[in-house]
């Protein structure tokens, strides 16, 4: 796969698909044309739209829109749920040269020059405004890195509180064996770059080490194998 190559993503308020550079454009017709009478009903507020994307592999994307008012360990936890847990690793934000992390009171951090705030305590209005980029780690052994762009923002109302909405996400990626060329099912970790291979090629290879592709720059990494809501997986090919 390469991150140059146009992707396309699925808006999830229409269904429509799209380019990854058109998506904000039609996002900023699409959301209000959605609103729906019961969201109407609410009491507005502050909501970003974010743009999270891998760091080394930007055809994972997730367009996201979430309450200014909420702190970073529900966008943490977001992220987990849709794209990253697997086996309970910490994680971590850099956001304008200041690191958070989760609390823990009474741990010291021997390698900060300056110890990691709380994500529960840092609200994303306090520290976040348009246009800003930051970064998202998770798991400090076999790290997935994540960048985060504020896309924008606007006055509107979500359903249920604290919830984070999903807008759009790209759809699962292309990838084929490296041997026949057919449909990839898995990733083969003894392997650099991990070699993609069909359920017919893998069978000659060590089984630690072949993991099932799922739509996630998490795909390969230690345990991943989908995230454990399965109204979150999104597993779905571009349409010919």
């Amino acid at each position: 796969m390469s991150s140059r190559s146009t992707s396309y993503g699925k808006c999830f308020l229409c269904g429509e698909t799209l380019a990854k550079n058109a998506v904000s454009r039609h996002l900023e017709k699409c959301i209000p044309a959605h609103e729906s009478a019961q969201t109407a009903k609410g009491k507005p507020e502050r909501l970003f739209h974010l743009r999270v994307e891998g760091y080394e592999a930007s055809f994972y994307w997730l367009d996201l829109e979430i309450p200014a008012r909420a702190n970073l360990e529900t966008l943490d936890d977001y992220l987990r749920a849709i794209w990253l847990e697997c086996c309970g690793h910490l994680s971590a934000f850099e956001i304008a040269g200041q690191r958070y992390e989760v609390s823990l009171e009474g741990v010291d951090f021997p390698f900060y020059d300056e110890r990691p705030k709380s994500m529960k305590s840092a609200r994303l209005e306090k520290i976040l405004s348009v246009g800003m980029t930051f970064l998202h780690e998770y798991d400090f052994g076999t790290t997935t890195t994540l960048n985060i762009k504020v896309v924008g923002e606007r006055i509107g109302v979500l359903e249920g509180k604290g919830k984070v909405r999903l807008l759009a996400r790209n759809y699962a990626p292309d990838y084929r064996c490296k041997v026949c060329g057919e449909p990839a099912e898995y990733l083969y970790t003894y392997e650099y770059p991990y070699g993609p291979y069909c359920e017919e090629h893998i069978e000659d290879k060590e089984e630690e080490a072949c993991m099932p592709i799922v739509n996630s720059p998490r795909a390969g990494e230690c345990g991943y194998t989908g995230p454990y809501d399965e109204s979150l997986a999104f597993e779905e090919k571009q349409p010919a």
